[in-house]
């Protein structure tokens, strides 16, 4: 019996709105488990698993609509980490696209399953001729440090811009990124 390669060396892989829909359960257990530790996606505790699926099925009529595009990676048949493009529909921002959701388990994270996601959705990206990507997080946070260091620049910080679990407001930091532009 062979071991499972690291998790990070394991290839990120498109979502359809299919795939998704027969994974919905696993995705959303990821979501549930993001927001309970803390992490900054847009959802407070207590977020349980039925707001989880509510918020996926959401998802995946968008995926089904070519609006967004789901990444993941997979360590044993499980998934353990997603993020999201949104490609801009306006006509004259036909170069821009949103990351969003960028969520790794706990149970997976420390092994450059981000890293990996991250990579794989800017070569999603340019593949589709967007080369500029933007991004925002709560600031000071572990997702800030991963951006800066993959080289996003930081647009601006926006105070008091998020409420956080204990309920405060935290700053959230917005950032985005040029990639080459090889397809035009």
């Amino acid at each position: 019996m062979t071991a499972d390669p690291p998790v990070s060396s394991q290839k990120p892989f498109k979502l359809d709105a299919a795939a998704a829909a027969a994974r919905r359960e696993e995705l959303a257990e990821i979501l549930v488990d993001a927001v309970a530790s803390g992490a900054s996606v847009n959802f407070l505790w207590p977020f349980e698993l039925p707001d989880a699926r509510r918020y996926w099925d959401r998802i995946i009529a968008r995926i089904a609509a070519d609006e967004i595009l789901l990444l993941a990676v997979e360590n044993g048949g499980r998934l353990v980490g997603t993020v999201q493009l949104l490609p801009a529909p306006q006509p004259n921002q036909d170069h821009r696209a949103d990351i969003s959701k960028l969520l790794v388990s706990r149970s997976a994270r420390r092994q450059g399953i981000a890293t990996v996601l991250m990579q794989a959705v800017e070569a999603e990206a340019q593949g589709l001729a967007r080369t500029l990507l933007v991004l925002d997080t709560e600031t000071g946070s572990a997702a800030d440090r991963l951006y800066r260091r993959l080289g996003y620049q930081v647009l601006g910080i926006m105070p008091r811009h998020a409420r956080l679990p204990g309920g405060e407001l935290a700053d959230t930091t917005f950032f985005f990124k040029h990639l080459p532009d090889g397809s035009r």
